[in-house]
């Protein structure tokens, strides 16, 4: 099955959507060289929403668009700078009749049919994000927080452990969150792959 990631940066997406054999070709308007899989077009994924004949072409489309205008990272000051592309984005997706998943930040005017964290994986890492499916997918997985957890936000990821934090590196934010080929500015923005590869199930089950 095909699956079409756009605005899919260095691929934290797009490895877990092929680890739940999907076929991913995937979208974003700059050079994404750490990009893990061979089909990547450079180009506005706005634009490709517009070709209606080949996007359905594909089985499902997986959106990630811009998180700085809803992210706690960003400053409140901030936030107007950057652009807000969820309604954009879903109304361009509802046209294409394909099944689709559009993921964000919590603070995004997202509908929250599924909430994911690391904790749920039993990854070292927590890190919540939103997902609004066409398809009506839901999840019963719960958080499982403990004491000791990464946060991987910002421009430094720390350690919470009994109510202190210390920075850790980023290639420890990168291994605990199962994105080591991506650089620090990459691993800050992405998703943990195990996440997409339970949405790729998921979403497989809907079609069949």
């Amino acid at each position: 099955m095909k699956l079409l990631d756009l605005f899919c940066g260095a691929g934290g997406a797009a490895a877990g959507y092929a680890l739940a054999g999907w076929h991913v070709t995937g979208v974003d308007l700059r050079p994404q060289h750490r990009y893990p899989l061979m089909d990547l077009i450079q180009g506005d994924a706005l634009a490709v929403l517009d070709d209606l004949a080949f996007c359905r072409t594909f089985d499902a489309i997986h959106a990630s668009p811009p998180c700085q205008r809803y992210s706690v990272a960003t400053p409140a000051d901030r936030r107007h700078r950057h652009p807000d592309l969820v309604a954009t984005v879903r109304v361009a997706l509802d046209r294409t009749g394909v099944p689709y998943v559009i993921e964000n930040v919590p603070g995004a005017p997202l509908r929250p049919d599924v909430i994911l964290c690391g904790s749920m994986f039993g990854l070292d890492v927590q890190r919540h994000r939103l997902f609004e499916s066409n398809t009506g997918i839901r999840t019963p997985l719960e958080c499982r927080h403990t004491g000791d957890a990464l946060s991987v936000y910002g421009h430094a990821p720390q350690r919470w452990r009994g109510g202190t934090r210390t920075p850790v590196s980023f290639a420890e934010a990168g291994a605990a969150m199962g994105v080591e080929w991506m650089s620090s500015a990459e691993i800050v923005q992405a998703i943990p792959p195990v996440y997409t590869e339970h949405l790729g199930r998921l979403l497989q089950a809907c079609s069949r």
